[in-house]
């Protein structure tokens, strides 16, 4: 499997609810560096997995969405404890139907795998795998 990875960052606000997430359940910010892995068995013709620029814009296009923004007022994620791990999963998911509604032009749609991970910091992060 080949993959091509793209990187960017976003800022977020947002808090928790339950005891397990002690003062975290406070309202608090994030930044984390996000990775967008892009992957399919077979290079296309020019011997590429997908456009990196193209892959890069769209991964900057679906985190404005959510950058400097508190995720606690997003009806979309409204009632949803937004941790690492659903945030990966919100992110890939919205690549994913961007690259179905055609956002990476022809190629895209030869894509068989995504894959988005959210560094919280250098010594932690989460993954959230997805079929295409």
């Amino acid at each position: 499997m080949f993959n091509v990875t793209v990187r960017d960052h976003m800022m977020i606000a947002h808090s928790f609810t339950g005891a397990v997430f002690g003062p975290a359940q406070q309202l608090h910010g994030a930044t984390y560096v996000v990775d967008a892995t892009f992957r399919r068995a077979e290079l296309d013709d020019d011997g590429v997995v997908v456009d990196i620029g193209a892959a890069a814009g769209l991964l900057h296009e679906v985190l404005g969405a959510l950058t400097y923004r508190n995720l606690d007022d997003d009806p979309d994620l409204a009632g949803t404890n937004t941790t690492t791990e659903v945030l990966a999963r919100v992110i890939a998911d919205r690549l994913a139907l961007r690259i179905r509604d055609g956002a990476l032009g022809p190629g895209g749609d030869r894509l068989e795998a995504l894959a988005v991970t959210l560094h919280e910091s250098h010594i932690a992060w989460a993954s959230y795998d997805l079929p295409l």
